[in-house]
């Protein structure tokens, strides 16, 4: 006796669920995708697009292959970069991987409320 008319019989109303299983399945798979990978690239690209966009004379900044100097001019497509007293090398933007801030910015302490005195700065 062969069973394989009884399975066929069976999983025919089954293949229309596992189908759609199957396409709710590749639907979540595409937003996961999408939410954790594809969508953070996206916006770290914006925002290195920008940085690179807004960068202007005096600035200091890492290129990606770890040098550090201060943009000396910019151009449409390029950066001239002072590395040193008597020395330049031009860049292209996106040779850029970073701006530097200042340390004063980075540690600077929260600034306390100068209108009051010191004493009465905690009592009423």
């Amino acid at each position: 006796m062969s069973f394989l008319p009884l399975l066929q019989a069976a999983s025919g109303a089954s293949q229309s669920q596992s189908f759609g299983s199957l396409i709710v399945t590749v639907v979540l798979m595409i937003a996961i995708f999408y939410f954790f990978l594809i969508r953070p690239q996206s916006k770290k690209q914006k925002e290195m697009d920008k940085m690179l966009a807004a960068l202007k004379k005096g600035d200091k900044v890492v290129t990606i292959g770890g040098i550090h100097g201060v943009v000396s001019s910019t151009k449409e497509k390029t950066i001239i970069l002072k590395v040193d007293d008597n020395t330049k090398l031009e860049f292209t933007r996106s040779a850029i991987a970073s701006v530097v801030k200042p340390e004063a910015e980075k540690n600077a302490p929260a600034k306390p409320d100068s209108d009051k005195p010191a004493d009465a700065k905690g009592k009423k």
